[in-house]
């Protein structure tokens, strides 16, 4: 109560933090400088969330209470990790490394869900595939594979017939 004044106070001082992890590793993602999108960065990417979101992070379990609360403190985080999402997506856009496509809207949505579903399912997705996924060479494996379904979508190859 001193310091926050009431459990709406503590929240909200939180979820600035949560948004402030996830706006830093966005931004460092998106920074030109290192191009974490490049063949062969996902090692690099991936030591990245593991500085800033280590397997003991309160962060993800927080993020799925908060996210599924049906509050409406839930419902202003997920506005902003969504604002962050778009802004990323324009600068890795702007950088070259992604393309807004078609409805930037709905593909920075698909981009935050599928990141945030590695964090709040980290637990299954550990215990299934028989590593701790948000260690770095959890996040390697998974970020090598999550890359390639970026840059090559799901359909076997075909050869090119003009090359």
């Amino acid at each position: 109560m001193r310091h926050y004044r009431s459990k709406d106070g503590l929240r909200a001082v939180v979820d600035e933090y949560v948004v402030t992890v996830f706006g830093s590793l966005l931004d460092q993602v998106t920074d030109p400088g290192a191009n974490a999108f490049d063949t062969g960065r996902a090692g690099s990417l991936a030591e990245l969330v593991v500085e800033q979101l280590p397997a003991d992070s309160p962060v993800p379990a927080y993020l799925g209470r908060m996210l599924l609360s049906g509050s409406e403190s839930g419902a202003a985080l997920f506005a902003r990790l969504s604002a962050i999402s778009r802004d990323a997506l324009d600068g890795m856009a702007a950088a070259g490394w992604a393309e807004r496509g078609p409805d930037p809207a709905v593909r920075a949505a698909f981009l935050l869900v599928n990141d945030l579903a590695v964090l709040m399912l980290r637990q299954r997705l550990s215990e299934v595939l028989g590593f701790e996924l948000l260690s770095t060479s959890g996040m390697q494996r998974w970020g090598a594979e999550v890359l390639s379904i970026y840059r090559h979508g799901l359909s076997p190859r075909t050869a090119d017939p003009d090359g």
